[in-house]
C-alpha cells in the first residue's frame, strides 16, 4: 500500500485554512482583515503585554489557526515528495511531529489535533516502526 502522508498534511492543511476564513470560526475576523487588504493585521510586538501592550487575542487566535492550515501545505507537499521518490521520511521527524501533536492535543483535548492527528502521526510512527522491521528481517 502507498503511503499517503504528505496527502494527509495537505488535506489537513487546506480543511484548517477553509474553517478558519469561514463564518463558522474567524469568518469576521477575516472579513475585517481584508477591509486593510491584509495588510497590518496586528500592531505586532508591541501589542504583547511583556511590552505594555493590549493584544487583540481574537485577531491572534484567527491569524494562527489559519495560518498554520497554510504551514501544513508545503509541509506536506515536502512529505509526499519524499514519499513519492521513495525515500524514508527521518523517524526524528515522526518522533518531533507526535510529540508536537500530543502537545497540542494536550492543551486542547477537544480538537482535530486529537481526533485527525493524533491518529496520523501515531500511524506514522507504527509505518515508520514496521519499516525499520521489514529492514531487518531476514529472509
Amino acid at each position: 500500500m502507498k503511503t499517503r502522508n504528505g496527502i494527509i498534511l495537505i488535506c489537513t492543511g487546506v480543511a484548517h485554512f477553509l474553517l478558519g476564513v469561514s463564518p463558522f470560526a474567524f469568518g469576521a475576523q477575516f472579513s475585517e482583515f481584508s477591509k486593510k487588504y491584509f495588510f497590518k493585521i496586528s500592531e505586532g510586538l508591541s501589542e504583547f503585554p511583556l511590552l505594555n501592550g493590549e493584544m487583540n487575542y481574537e485577531n491572534f487566535a484567527s491569524f494562527w489557526f489559519v495560518y498554520f492550515g497554510l504551514l501544513l501545505i508545503p509541509l506536506g507537499i515536502l512529505v509526499n515528495y519524499i514519499e513519492n521518490n521513495n525515500f524514508e521520511l527521518p523517524k526524528s521527524f515522526v518522533i518531533s511531529y507526535l510529540i508536537v501533536v500530543l502537545i497540542g492535543a494536550f492543551m486542547i483535548p477537544f480538537s482535530g489535533m486529537t481526533f485527525l492527528m493524533l491518529p496520523h502521526a501515531l500511524f506514522m510512527l507504527i509505518q515508520k516502526n514496521g519499516d525499520r522491521e521489514r529492514l531487518t528481517a531476514k529472509p
